[in-house]
């Protein structure tokens, strides 16, 4: 017998499901479980929020012209060299509808930023994931590897999210040196404002060279925006082109647009509260490489515990503890770096909790 109700592309029932970070559930908890900013926006956005907020009766401004300007004139660039969108998974998905359909293919790393293979899967693609290295890095020779005629994208996540690692330099120059030039290579930049290694790249010096490349950044992290979802993208006018024309009209709201356009004029404020994030994270990781865990090279607002299977009974554990940390099936536990309160209860459960014989968590 037929359905009543219609029925949805395959491509859509049977996609992933994306699993939020937890929200704490009345009682007293530290949500460590979303790679957010702890620090609150500054007067200047809040004004900003309380000015715009008197003309939502009002569609916001489609190209987004004056946000758009403010990003170039930051990155010297031409407005043409620019796509703004509501985050920088929108413009993810912008991106694989202007260059993918049925039959192509997507390469990226896994495990990675889980939004990508749910973006490829509804626009029809097919996704390509490769390994990382056992260190939790993009494996440079394997990605360029996968590439075939029916590559159109490739997306790349620096630092990967949720293991930590960046792409160096000479990495990405030679993924860039070996994916041919039709395939538009996307380098996911969302925490690069927290990368302390001098190997790792945001991928600008190399724009020219390879017009193909497509960065993404975002307000979310170190601007700590997310809650008004706006990013962008920075690449050849020609491959943004496309970009924009499958977006969403009026997508970037006016708040987002507002807060975005206030958050660029506070440069001082946004680097002191990233510095204060990277302290943190180092006191934290080498606490618990103290303790005897093996953590992969932090470079983001977060780190990762490669627990395997132990994973939910750690998830339990910092639950217990009164902190949200969000737990991958399987694979590990991604913590995101906090209040300074907070992270001192992720130090104290790192030196208390131990992982099971022979678990690829442990150093010692």
């Amino acid at each position: 017998m037929a359905s009543e109700f219609p029925e949805a592309r395959e491509a859509v029932r049977t996609l992933p499901s994306y699993i939020a970070g937890a929200r704490p559930d009345g009682r007293p908890m530290w949500k460590l479980s979303s790679n957010e900013n702890p620090n609150a926006p500054g007067p200047a956005i809040l004004a900003a929020l309380a000015e715009a907020a008197g003309a939502v009766n009002r569609y916001p401004d489609m190209a987004v012209a004056d946000l758009t300007h403010a990003i170039a004139a930051r990155h010297d660039v031409v407005t043409d060299e620019v796509a703004v969108g509501s985050g920088s998974v929108a413009l993810i998905e912008d991106l694989l509808q202007a260059y993918c359909e049925a039959g192509d293919e997507v390469v990226y790393p896994w495990r990675s930023f889980e939004a990508y293979p749910i973006c490829i899967q509804v626009v029809g693609a097919t996704g390509v994931p490769v390994p990382l290295t056992q260190d939790g890095r993009h494996d440079v020779a394997a990605l360029a590897a996968a590439v075939t005629p029916h590559t159109k994208v490739m997306i790349l996540c620096s630092p990967n999210n949720p293991t930590g690692p960046t792409l160096t330099r000479a990495e990405l120059r030679t993924l860039l040196g070996a994916v041919p030039s039709h395939v538009v290579v996307t380098l996911d930049s969302a925490y690069i404002d927290y990368a302390r290694d001098p190997e790792a790249t945001d991928g600008f010096e190399l724009r020219a060279e390879f017009p193909n490349l497509v960065i993404l950044r975002t307000f979310s992290k170190a601007y700590g925006l997310c809650g008004l979802r706006v990013g962008y993208a920075l690449g050849h006018p020609e491959v943004l082109a496309p970009v924009r024309a499958a977006s969403t009209p009026f997508g970037v709201n006016t708040l987002a647009q507002a807060a975005a356009l206030a958050a660029l004029g506070l440069s001082d404020a946004v680097a002191a509260s990233v510095e204060e994030n990277v302290r943190e994270r180092a006191r934290v990781v080498e606490a618990g490489r103290a303790a005897g865990w093996r953590i992969p090279d932090a470079q983001g607002n977060f780190f990762w515990l490669p627990l395997g299977e132990d994973s939910a009974r750690f998830v339990a554990g910092a639950n217990a503890k009164g902190l949200l940390v969000r737990g991958f099936v399987g694979d590990g536990v991604r913590i995101s770096i906090g209040e300074p309160e907070a992270n001192d209860l992720v130090i104290e459960l790192l030196q208390e909790w131990r992982p099971a014989e022979g678990s690829a968590a442990r150093s010692l």
